[in-house]
């Protein structure tokens, strides 16, 4: 059987692609610097790990083929991202692990390319986006060199899955039990989601398909492009009433973030909310078949679940007497 080791377990993303991979007869193993298995992952070995000491981290990944980068520190703390990665790099080196990533757009910069490809050239222009190329660069060099193998996975917003600190949860679904969506930026701007449970199960299906792949290969995850007005219809079925549309007062971010470390490091990145972006894939259905993709109304309804909005039941199957 397979082993992979989740690294940040604990995480909304971790916990959602760890579950993917027990559902599909993997091996998992959850690393978390606590040592302790979310609920989401009954059925994966717990295992203490720290992915800031890389001692820790070896011992915490021994005897793994696989390793899931999962790690994501919050916005104020990206100067740990790139010793982060290092260390991961030394743990699948000295394990023989092969590395999976979730990739960003924060790479392409400002202005977005409104369609980005696999071949779409990195321009980053934040701080942000120049430790993400950062960390691909390493990835590239470690696999040229053959020493270790990454296939990376870009994909936009994540929305769906329990735990907190996406767009979804904190912005657009805060107020949407007081009747309110919230818009993080123009409501009828085109933008890139990621279903979490849709994004897991493609990275299953690379797992299953490496005979398909190089040693190092960046693909695209297409999620769902779509506008607010399109979520926020996605939501009012589930809810059953038309929710008022709100905007997110950018102005307050803004003028707040000299002051509030977070607030600052959000507004360097608010470009993503005001300008059109969608990511298209020439290769991956090609690996791993039909993408998986849940349809938007389903999508919404599920992620508001995820994290209690009390929506509408799931319909059961009765028989007629």
């Amino acid at each position: 059987m397979t082993k992979i080791a989740i690294l940040g377990a604990n995480g909304r993303l971790g916990r959602v692609v760890g579950k993917a991979f027990i559902d599909a007869g993997f091996d998992v193993r959850a690393v978390t610097r606590s040592g302790k298995v979310p609920a989401e992952l009954k059925g994966a070995t717990a295992i203490a790990g720290d992915a800031l000491d890389r001692d820790s981290l070896i011992r915490a990944t021994q005897g793994v083929d696989i390793i899931f980068n999962g790690l994501n520190p919050i916005y104020t703390d990206w100067g740990k991202c790139l010793p982060m990665a290092e260390n991961v790099m030394a743990a699948c080196r000295a394990n023989g692990a092969l590395h999976l990533f979730p990739g960003t757009v924060y790479n392409y910069g400002s202005p977005m390319p409104r369609v980005i490809t696999e071949d779409t050239p990195f321009r980053p222009t934040t701080e942000k986006g120049r430790i993400r190329v950062a960390m691909e660069d390493l990835f590239r060099r470690e696999a040229e060199a053959g020493r270790v193998r990454t296939i990376l996975l870009r994909a936009g917003d994540f929305f769906g899955g329990t735990g907190s600190g996406s767009w979804f949860d904190l912005v657009v679904a805060a107020k949407m039990e007081k009747g309110i969506y919230t818009a993080p930026g123009p409501a009828d701007l085109v933008h890139e989601w990621a279903y979490l449970p849709d994004f897991a199960v493609a990275f299953v299906g690379l797992a299953r398909n490496l005979d398909k792949l190089g040693f190092y290969e960046a693909l695209n995850f297409p999620g769902h492009a779509v506008t607010d007005l399109d979520i926020k219809a996605a939501a009012e079925n589930p809810l059953g009433r038309k929710l008022k549309l709100g905007f997110m007062p950018w102005w307050v971010l803004r003028a707040g973030s000299p002051f509030v470390a977070m607030w600052r490091e959000i507004v360097s990145m608010s470009y993503l909310r005001f300008e059109e972006h969608r990511l298209v894939s020439t290769r991956l259905e090609k690996i791993i078949g039909e993408i998986p993709h849940t349809p938007l109304d389903q999508a919404v309804k599920e992620a508001m679940r995820d994290i209690g909005i009390a929506v509408a039941p799931r319909p059961t199957r009765g028989r007629l007497i």
